[in-house]
């Protein structure tokens, strides 16, 4: 296996060949990305308390970002939680939903009973031959026409801010906030995987069911947008690895939803491809993906972690997806699970 030093440089000689990067700047590309709401905040030094909505009075506005941030830095929350500026004259939340970028309308909910995030939508946006996938959640009304394949434009309203959620504890009127995600898809085939693996258990959400959105920092997309420039591909291959494995399995949707993100390997194109290198962030996205011949592949487990990154893992331990037991490190059943999922 070749170590991470080469591996990286894989990673920028393939963006180099397919001409993303010049002088370390993406050419051509800013991110359609806009924000969900009238809040701009996020870009007012020490006004976090007026963007974000923390979990509660008594908790810091970081409950209410990106990552690691809940019960002590074990539990990982997906998205941001952005407060409401507009109230009616019962102090509910009127803030228009507005849509991150253009895009199609792939799924409405609007049953709260159904799901945590109570009413929401979700829509597809295509950049640099990427899938994202943007997440609204906890809305009070979904606006009319919000259906499957209906293309929607940055900034048209879509919904109006709520406190929807089917959680025993209900979200109260002071922190009524829209949840908001930017996801990559991670299979196709979830519904048919989760039958199979969580037999007995109800998915009323097909492959909009929330274990099959792997997310990224709002946060960071956003304030790298306000550069000026920003390659969503640059931002995704320069995240930081939490670990490396290797999947002996060559036609799992993800290779075709992010083929960008699949490097180069002469030694596999000659052979033949028996499987893929995969690194890691530290919420289970995949951005780099290695084909291997049979030749370059030790052991025959169908999955196989290859390395960690011990760093990254103490920085942001909350997916739980590598387990240290003495000297080794090994995947936990979480991320055999998630693994499992992203190669099915």
């Amino acid at each position: 296996m070749p170590n991470k030093m080469l591996f990286s440089a894989l990673r920028r000689a393939a963006l180099a060949g397919l001409g993303l990067i010049f002088c370390g700047h993406p050419l051509g590309a800013q991110s359609p990305f806009q924000f969900p709401t009238a809040n701009h905040a996020l870009f007012e030094p020490g006004n976090e308390l007026k963007f974000f909505a923390p979990t509660s009075p008594d908790r810091p506005w970081t409950t209410g970002s990106f990552g690691c941030v809940r019960t002590d830095g074990w539990q990982m929350h997906e998205g941001l939680d952005i407060r409401s500026l507009q109230h009616d004259r019962s102090g509910e939340p009127t803030d228009p939903v507005l849509a991150t970028a253009d895009g199609t309308v792939m799924y409405v909910n609007a049953k709260t009973a159904l799901s945590n995030y109570g009413k929401y939508i979700i829509i597809r946006h295509v950049l640099e031959g990427l899938d994202v996938y943007s997440v609204y959640s906890h809305l009070s009304e979904i606006a009319p026409g919000m259906a499957y394949g209906k293309p929607v434009k940055a900034g048209e309203r879509i919904a109006t801010m709520g406190r929807t959620s089917n959680t025993g504890e209900s979200i109260g009127k002071e922190r009524a906030h829209v949840h908001f995600e930017l996801n990559l898809l991670t299979n196709d085939r979830f519904a048919e995987w989760f039958k199979k693996n969580a037999p007995g258990e109800r998915n009323d959400h097909g492959a909009w069911n929330g274990q099959n959105l792997a997310g990224l920092d709002p946060r960071e997309i956003l304030q790298a947008e306000r550069g000026g420039k920003f390659s969503l591909l640059n931002y995704l291959r320069g995240q930081t690895e939490l670990c490396r494995v290797l999947v002996r399995a060559t036609n799992f949707s993800f290779l075709k939803r992010y083929a960008p993100l699949v490097l180069k390997n002469s030694r596999a194109e000659k052979e033949g491809v028996a499987g893929y290198e995969m690194a890691l962030n530290y919420n289970g996205v995949a951005f780099a993906l290695l084909p291997r011949a049979a030749s370059e592949i030790k052991g025959a487990a169908k999955i196989q972690l290859l390395s960690v990154n011990e760093a990254e893992y103490r920085a942001h331990p909350c997916r739980k997806l590598v387990v240290q037991r003495g000297s080794r490190w090994q995947l936990t059943d979480k991320g055999q699970r998630e693994v499992g999922l992203l190669a099915y």
